[in-house]
């Protein structure tokens, strides 16, 4: 149904000057970058513009539970390296720059799609939100989408879901152009777009600011949600036989602490946020919480976003997902 345009927007990288810095300060080996003689640091690769591991184990790493664990797989230092986009992200983590990442489902997928020798650890989050919103006074419904030029970080599961929910609607957009979340708000302003797709968090608060959603996937499309993926490297994983498994072991227990205690789970989380902790907060719910490693819901909202990516020609060839899975005893699920 979508153009060649949108294919390629989704499957290749914008600007590099995240990984241009990775070349320069974490060039060692996938096996982990030498921490001093007593350990590895380990490199993560996360989205958006802080330097913070967020979910379950962000919330452990914030009780101090996290470190002693990973020291006891060598690994005494934990760096962490925002970029903007998944295509990015994907990028350093097989370059070599990376050892895991944590980021949305669709470039995850899309790079294993591409041949990129990548294992799903974990799934982190599941039922991950957004919103189609517009100027007020402009388009009411999806179908006014039709011929519009709508704006996506492209690569993204906000990116899969407006692809989705316009071929739900039968809707075929004029133009889907690339934007990062942060910069949206200026060209929907001045008119140079129609309609943009963001993160919930993000669509709350230009709700705040007079702005309108047409469309709200958890209401509207809720087969269309996205699921966090946490991914490393075959090389790596085959260097470092345990991490898998305690690295999911250690998801579970950042769980049940949030869980124990949802209210500072969700002060850790709006901290991580620039925004108002009013509009935050509701975004942060209790059933985007994993179930062990690969919950039912999650594997399910996966092969549907799987299967989405086939039928598209974003995922150059199909593969079984049970093949790509990492279970607790480290070999394909």
């Amino acid at each position: 149904m979508f153009g060649t345009r949108a294919r390629r927007l989704l499957s290749t990288a914008a600007p590099l000057a995240a990984l241009a810095m990775l070349a320069a300060g974490c060039s060692d080996a996938a096996s982990g970058s030498d921490g001093g003689s007593s350990g590895h640091t380990l490199r993560v690769g996360v989205i958006g513009s802080k330097a913070e591991l967020s979910g379950p184990i962000g919330f452990l790493d914030s009780l101090g539970e996290l470190q002693p664990r990973l020291a006891d797989l060598g690994f005494t230092k934990v760096e962490v390296y925002p970029f903007p986009n998944g295509p990015d992200l994907n990028q350093a983590l097989v370059g070599g720059s990376l050892d895991v990442a944590t980021y949305g489902d669709t470039p995850a997928l899309v790079a294993r799609g591409s041949g990129l020798e990548t294992r799903l650890i974990a799934q982190a989050s599941v039922g991950s939100d957004a919103s189609i919103v517009v100027k007020a006074g402009g388009p009411r419904t999806l179908a006014d989408l039709q011929g519009a030029r709508i704006a996506v970080q492209t690569g993204s599961y906000m990116h899969r879901y407006l692809l989705g929910a316009l071929r739900e609607a039968g809707v075929e957009p004029g133009e889907i152009v690339h934007v990062y979340t942060a910069d949206t708000e200026a060209p929907l302003e001045r008119g140079d777009i129609d309609a943009a797709a963001l993160p919930q968090a993000n669509a709350a608060v230009f709700e705040s600011r007079g702005y309108e959603v047409i469309d709200h996937l958890a209401e509207d499309h809720p087969d269309l949600a996205g699921t966090s993926a946490t991914v490393s490297t075959d090389g790596f994983l085959d260097a470092h036989p345990d991490f898998a498994a305690t690295w999911q072991d250690l998801q579970q227990q950042g769980v049940n602490e949030a869980r124990a205690d949802f209210g500072a789970y969700q002060d850790f989380a709006v901290s991580l946020s620039d925004f108002p902790a009013e509009l935050v907060r509701p975004t942060i719910r209790e059933d985007q919480l994993p179930e062990g490693p690969f919950p039912e819901d999650g594997l399910r909202l996966l092969e549907g976003t799987k299967e989405f990516l086939v039928d598209e020609g974003f995922i150059d060839e199909d593969f079984d997902l049970g093949d790509w899975l990492v279970d607790d005893a480290g070999s394909g699920a």
